[in-house]
């Protein structure tokens, strides 16, 4: 027989440029357990319905579990002439048991095993994301609370805005994480529907038990049209859209730290085992970590338009374009993955400037804005007070002084009876102790965040623990 699970209506065989040209072993082999895992869950299911024996079922559990022994350990030979991992698999499952190897396939189609395999991939992938996006998370939040009394310029247009708590600034990513996380769940839910038994596209005549399998591989529910499955890329353009918004999240904090880290800036120091240093400029310290986090960016957020237009205008049902969705797919998780872990440890590692920080805090009118605030709280319409405190931070740039540098009878020009009371909210700790709304840097709202995301993190912490 044909070494190709199709070869029965050939006469020639195939041109080895095509064999070369179509081949996905090259980078689909990374499926094989769950192609084994898949292919077992099928081969029980096929006993029980009365289509396999209990014996050959049994024989060929045993058969892949030892054909997977031998990926594992790198002892079993791949060839281009076999196509994919599911010829693989099959193809040395014949050989070791000849016709009961050959009825495995009953069934089943590869359209609709290729995308069970990628499904249980993805969804594993997804826990895993789930783990590094809560180290990431908890990095974050230790470096809140190991920063939290360090008061930062918060920035808008990259020009100096309000007065924030470092604690409020990590926090902002760990909440970015979280929808992240969210995200990820959610994809979650629309990947775990099983498509194996809609087999090529119209699903088959034998009296297969879909449900059974369901159960077996840990699937939610059943997909419900089998010429929607075998086509069906939603869930990777959903999972890889994800991590790309996870990648956009670690290149824009890793683009404001490689400018805190300048001398322009001075705001942290990176520790030496993050940075690399240059081939002809003794002195340099390069953050390239953190440059290519921002850089490898740009290659998942491809990955993502890769799988877009790879699926756009696609007829139902399958179509071989559909290999391709692979190479996108491994190459985002390969690339966020590794971003991620080294985002937790260079979090952990790096420290803030505290002293640099300080000396350059009342620059730029950090207390402007509390200010006008403090103006419409005694009456003022909030037009009028803009107006009124960008007049008074023209006057203080004309005299190179700060806003609580003024005489009082600046600010009683401004609205009589002001007086010495605007002082109380002048300055940046002033300033910082003025806010109070909800999700604010108010110290008390940031106190709060700081408890619920520790009491949150420790659950899950415990959770996982007892879980594993």
């Amino acid at each position: 027989m044909s070494q190709k699970t199709w070869g029965g209506r050939f006469s020639g065989a195939t041109d080895n440029r095509v064999e070369a040209f179509t081949e996905s072993i090259s980078f689909d082999r990374r499926l094989y357990r769950h192609d084994v895992r898949a292919s077992q869950a099928h081969a029980r299911m096929l006993a029980d319905v009365g289509l396999l024996t209990a014996e050959e079922a049994a024989q060929i559990v045993t058969t892949l579990a030892a054909i997977a022994g031998e990926i594992e350990r790198g002892e079993f030979p791949f060839s281009i002439k076999l196509e994919d991992i599911h010829t693989h698999v099959e193809r040395a499952l014949i050989e070791r048991l000849g016709d009961v190897g050959r009825k495995l396939h009953t069934a089943r189609s590869r359209n609709d095993q290729v995308v069970t395999d990628v499904k249980l991939w993805v969804r594993d992938e997804i826990d895993g994301y789930e783990g590094r996006l809560r180290e990431v998370q908890g990095a974050l939040l230790a470096a809140a609370e190991r920063e939290r009394d360090v008061v930062l310029p918060g920035y808008t247009h990259l020009q100096r805005a309000q007065p924030v708590l470092a604690a409020h600034y990590f926090l902002a990513y760990v909440e970015k994480f979280q929808r992240d996380r969210a995200r990820l769940a959610d994809c979650r839910r629309r990947v775990n529907v099983l498509p194996l038994g809609a087999a090529a596209l119209a699903g088959t005549t034998l009296p297969i038990d879909r449900e059974n399998v369901r159960r077996q591989l840990g699937f939610d529910a059943v997909a419900a049209n089998s010429l929607d499955v075998s086509s069906d890329r939603d869930f990777l353009l959903e999972f890889v859209f994800d991590l790309s918004v996870i990648a956009l999240h670690l290149s824009g904090w890793a683009e404001e730290w490689i400018l805190w880290a300048t001398t322009e800036f001075g705001f942290l120091d990176l520790p030496d085992a993050f940075c690399t240093g240059s081939s002809i400029m003794p002195h340099k310290k390069n953050p390239d970590v953190l440059e290519l986090i921002r850089g490898k960016s740009a290659r998942v957020v491809a990955d993502l338009q890769n799988l877009l237009v790879l699926v756009k205008g696609l007829p139902l049902a399958y179509n071989r374009d559909l290999q391709e969705d692979k190479v996108a797919l491994f190459d985002a998780c390969d690339t966020v993955a590794p971003s991620l872990e080294l985002a937790a440890a260079l979090i952990r590692e790096t420290r803030l400037r505290r002293e640099t920080i300080a000396a350059r805090l009342e620059d730029g009118f950090l207390d402007a804005t509390t200010l006008m605030e403090f103006l419409v709280a005694q009456g003022m319409p909030l037009r009028a007070a803009h107006e009124a405190v960008g007049k008074l931070v023209r006057l203080c740039e004309e005299r190179r002084c700060r806003l609580a540098d003024l005489p009082a009878e600046a600010y009683e020009a401004v609205r009589p009876g002001l007086g010495s009371g605007v002082y109380k909210v002048l300055g940046v700790p002033n300033a910082l102790a003025a806010f109070r709304s909800a999700g604010s840097t108010a110290p008390a709202e940031v106190d709060k965040q700081l408890g619920i995301w520790r009491d949150r993190l420790a659950t899950e912490s415990t959770e996982k623990r007892e879980g594993s």
